[in-house]
C-alpha cells in the first residue's frame, strides 16, 4: 500500500518533531498563555524549558549542542507553538532563528563553540538588532555605525528599537547576547556596507534604553530599545568580513519569513477549530448557526486560505537551503499571504463567536491581536509586495514552472 505524502510531516522524524512539540504546548504552553498576555510577561523559565527539548538549538550541528534539522523543522516548531502562544513563540523564533541560526551559519568556527552551546541550552537568551527608531525596511538607511580602532577592536554607537527579547525581564536586563546589524562604512560607489557584531551582556555602554508596555499584540513577549554607547568590540566579535553582512541578513531573513508564516499557519488552524466547534453548539431561532449562510461562508473562506497557506509554507520550507540564499520570492510570497489570511481567519472568528469571541476566554482575540504583527515583523506586507514585483521583473520563469 502506498503511504500517502504529508507536506507538512514529510519524513518520521519531522512528525515525531510535531508530536513531541504539540504535546508539550498543550500540557505547559496552554495553560500560562492568558496569563502572561494579560500581564505582558515574558515566561523566561518556560523558554528555558525549549532549551531541554533541543529546540532552541533546532537548526543547529550536534556538535554544537543543536538537533540538526531542517527549514521544515522551523516551520513545524513555530505553527505548534503559534497554535497556543503567539506572542512565546515570537520569542523563540527571535532566538532561535534570528540569533541562533545566524550565528550557526554565519559565525566562526570559535564563535559557534564559545557562544552555540548556552544559547541552544538556554542559558543565554538572545536576539537580533537590525531596526531603529527611524529605520525598519529602509535598512541601508541605518545610523548604527561602528568605528575601527588601532587595536583591531571596533567602537559600536547607536540605538535598536522594537527588539524581540531586547529585555529579558521587568528590569530591564539586556540579552545576554545579540547580533548587531551596523554601518561600517561606505563602498567604491557609496553604498553602505553592514557589519553584524555580537555583543554580549555586562559589555560596556551596552543597555535597555526603554522596555516597549501597552502592544496591541505579542504581549508575552518583550520588546526593547536597545542602546549602544561607545561599545568596545573585540575582533572576536565580529561576524565574517566587514562590510559583508548584507549576504548574512538576507539568508537568515528567508528563514525568518517562512517561521512567521507559520505561525501564521498555527494562529489559523486554532481560529479555524475553535469557530468551527463554536458553530455547532451555538443556536439562533432554533438552529445550529452553521447552518445560516453566511456562518458557512466564514468557515469555508477560512479552510481554504488555511489549506493554501499550509501548503504554501510547507513548500517553501522544503525548498530552503539554510546555508544559502536564494528562496527570497516564495519566503516573501508565503509571509505575503500567510499573514494577512491569518489576520482574516482570526476576524471571522470572532465574528462567529460574536461577544464570547470578543473575550479573553475563547482565545480568538487574542491571537487577533497577536495576528497584526505578522504583517509588520519580519519585513512588511508592502516589502514583500516590492521584492516580488522586483524578482518577477528580473526573472519571470517561476510563473511558468
Amino acid at each position: 500500500m502506498t503511504v500517502p505524502y504529508d507536506i507538512a510531516n514529510p519524513t518520521e522524524e519531522h512528525a515525531m518533531l510535531r508530536e513531541m512539540v504539540r504535546n508539550f504546548t498543550e500540557e505547559e504552553v496552554e495553560p500560562q498563555a492568558h496569563e502572561y498576555d494579560r500581564d505582558e510577561k515574558f515566561n523566561t523559565a518556560l523558554f528555558r524549558r525549549l532549551g531541554d527539548l533541543g529546540l532552541l538549538g533546532i537548526t543547529v550541528d550536534e556538535e554544537y549542542g543543536g538537533v540538526g534539522m531542517d527549514a521544515t523543522a522551523v516551520a513545524i516548531v513555530n505553527e505548534e507553538l503559534g497554535y497556543s502562544d503567539p506572542g512565546f513563540c515570537l520569542a523563540y523564533l527571535a532566538h532561535a532563528q534570528l540569533m541562533v541560526n545566524n550565528i550557526a551559519f554565519n559565525g566562526s568556527v570559535e564563535q559557534k563553540a564559545r557562544i552555540l552551546p548556552k544559547v541552544c541550552s538556554g542559558e543565554w537568551i538572545g536576539c537580533m538588532g537590525m531596526s531603529e527608531p527611524g529605520y525598519g525596511t529602509d535598512v541601508l538607511g541605518m545610523s548604527t555605525s561602528a568605528t575601527p580602532n588601532d587595536d583591531g577592536s571596533w567602537t559600536l554607537n547607536g540605538r535598536k528599537m522594537w527588539i524581540t527579547n531586547g529585555a529579558i525581564d521587568g528590569d530591564g536586563t539586556p540579552a545576554d547576547v545579540c547580533m548587531i546589524y551596523a554601518k561600517t562604512g561606505e563602498n567604491d560607489v557609496g553604498r553602505p556596507e553592514i557589519t553584524t557584531f555580537i555583543v554580549e551582556k555586562g559589555m560596556t555602554g551596552y543597555s535597555v534604553g526603554q522596555k516597549i508596555l501597552d502592544k496591541l499584540g505579542m504581549r508575552a513577549s518583550n520588546t526593547a530599545e536597545l542602546v549602544f554607547d561607545d561599545v568596545n568590540i573585540p575582533p572576536s566579535n565580529v561576524v565574517g568580513s566587514p562590510g559583508e553582512s548584507m549576504v548574512h541578513m538576507m539568508r537568515n531573513l528567508e528563514i525568518e519569513r517562512i517561521a512567521l508564516a507559520a505561525m501564521a499557519v498555527g494562529i489559523s488552524r486554532r481560529c479555524l477549530s475553535i469557530m468551527n466547534a463554536y458553530a455547532s453548539e451555538r443556536e439562533a431561532f432554533g438552529k445550529k448557526i452553521r447552518e445560516f449562510g453566511q456562518i458557512q461562508r466564514h468557515i469555508g473562506e477560512s479552510w481554504a486560505e488555511y489549506r493554501a497557506m499550509r501548503a504554501y509554507v510547507y513548500d517553501t520550507a522544503r525548498n530552503t537551503n539554510l546555508s544559502r540564499a536564494g528562496n527570497r520570492l516564495d519566503s516573501d510570497g508565503v509571509k505575503l499571504y500567510a499573514t494577512t489570511a491569518a489576520k482574516n481567519i482570526a476576524d471571522r472568528a470572532i465574528q462567529v463567536l460574536g461577544g464570547y469571541g470578543y473575550v479573553g476566554e475563547y482565545v480568538v482575540e487574542r491571537l487577533w491581536r497577536d495576528s497584526k504583527l505578522l504583517e509588520i515583523g519580519g519585513g512588511t506586507l508592502e516589502s514583500h509586495q516590492k521584492n516580488i514585483a522586483r524578482d518577477l521583473g528580473r526573472d519571470g520563469t517561476p510563473i511558468d514552472l
